[in-house]
């Protein structure tokens, strides 16, 4: 699964990135590094950015972008 792939208040870990992107180095200083968990927040009215809260930030990027970044879903904990 990758990050376009979240739905809304979805949680996941990140687990790596695709061959072959070029804005890999980008999206690891935004937060977007292998083990991080993810949070998808939401999306724009069109569907496209979707915001994403990785290490304590909301980032938004567009699904295009989000393709190229692997996660693995997680259990969300009882309350």
């Amino acid at each position: 699964m990758n990050l376009a792939d979240m739905k809304p208040g979805q949680k996941a870990e990140i687990t790596g990135f695709l061959e072959g992107i070029s804005i890999e180095q980008r999206l690891k200083d935004l937060g977007f590094i292998s083990g991080t968990k993810v949070v998808c927040v939401g999306r724009s009215p069109l569907g496209d950015p979707v915001a994403y809260k990785v290490c304590g930030a909301v980032i938004a990027i567009r699904k295009e972008d989000a393709r190229w970044v692997m996660v693995k879903e997680v259990e969300t904990c009882a309350r």
